[in-house]
């Protein structure tokens, strides 16, 4: 393979770089050209400096695409990493780009690429690799390069992402759950339809009222007092940009709760490759005697379960609610390697 370090964001690459992330061994919606653009534009919404620079590695062969590290290296540190782009707060699962019969030599060579050219990199010290799923077979199989080039490798765990596989049918998918969630889900959505004010599921659809619901999203978001904080000027650049991006290539799933009239709850998640990723969501707390956020999370479940979709993930965070929906536990990772 021919390695090539890229320092500006490759735009005449995005459409093989989509190809080759649809045959992948790691495919998620946060490796997409267009999301890591948006991502690297904001440097993730600000949580990096200006300063940071790109090194992107793409690895080419007979003229074709075989692989790419999408890599930066944080501005203002002493001594230097390789960062994973989407790298840490707010893209939930990250990986390097390679079809599986690829991956072993891709590992290789990259981790030998960066160890020649340490110096012109900016003297790096380090891979340092946020994110993986633990399910990622870049795991083992960058552990084993560097154990063939005698680097140093270490992996840690970093956070519960659960997710729950769908059977594609709300009361199979209801019938699997505990009994008790099972009546509180029916017994909440059963309320909230019959009251007075009934509630409605909403999912935005019309370009004209994206912005509308973009903003009233954010504001549902901003009534948590930790979100609010989160959402700085440069972080809700980031989100909305993410938002019309993602309604652009058609994976957005903007939807809401509609109490009254009013939106009282939102989930911003991904809709991509038959399953739901869940991103972020917002409540209004004048309507938590309704609980819309379950309410709403319940009419998102028998949405997916109706339109084909085999898995809802509620990616990184191990609270209770999911695990109450019938999630399953799995892990991202860390690995990093001495260079």
């Amino acid at each position: 393979m021919k390695f090539r370090l890229v320092e500006e964001f490759p735009t005449e690459l995005k459409e093989s770089w989509n190809l080759l992330l649809d045959e992948s061994s790691s495919h998620v919606p946060f490796l997409r050209f267009e999301y890591l653009q948006e991502w690297w534009d904001t440097r993730g919404g600000g949580e990096w400096p200006q300063d940071s620079r790109l090194a992107i590695l793409v690895a080419e062969e007979d003229g074709e695409l075989t692989g790419i590290a999408p890599l930066f290296i944080p501005g203002g540190e002493e001594p230097s990493r390789l960062m994973l782009l989407g790298s840490v707060e707010i893209s939930d699962f990250l990986d390097v780009i390679c079809c599986p019969e690829n991956l072993e030599r891709f590992c290789a060579e990259l981790l030998a690429y960066v160890k020649e050219n340490q110096i012109r990199l900016g003297d790096v010290r380090s891979l340092d690799l946020y994110n993986l799923l633990d399910s990622s077979p870049s795991l083992a199989t960058l552990a084993t390069a560097a154990q063939q080039l005698e680097l140093d490798c270490s992996e840690s765990v970093l956070q519960h992402c659960p997710y729950i596989p769908l059977p594609g049918n709300w009361e199979t998918y209801l019938e699997g759950i505990d009994k008790k969630q099972r009546h509180e889900i029916r017994r909440k959505m059963r309320r909230a339809a019959e009251d007075e004010v009934a509630a409605e599921f909403y999912i935005t659809s019309d370009p004209a009222r994206l912005e509308e619901d973009i903003e009233d999203f954010l504001s549902l978001m901003e009534q948590d007092t930790d979100k609010a904080c989160f959402l700085t000027a440069n972080m809700r650049d980031h989100m909305k940009r993410t938002m019309r991006c993602s309604f652009e290539n058609g994976c957005l799933q903007l939807a809401f709760l509609i109490i009254g009239g009013k939106k009282a709850a939102g989930y911003f998640s991904f809709d991509y490759l038959d399953r739901i990723w869940v991103y972020n969501s917002g409540l209004d707390r004048e309507y938590m005697p309704y609980s819309p956020g379950w309410v709403l999370l319940g009419h998102m479940l028998q949405w997916a379960n109706e339109n084909g979709k085999v898995e809802f993930d509620f990616m990184r965070g191990d609270e209770d609610y999911k695990y109450k929906f019938g999630a399953v536990d799995r892990m991202v990772k860390r690995i990093t390697i001495g260079i």
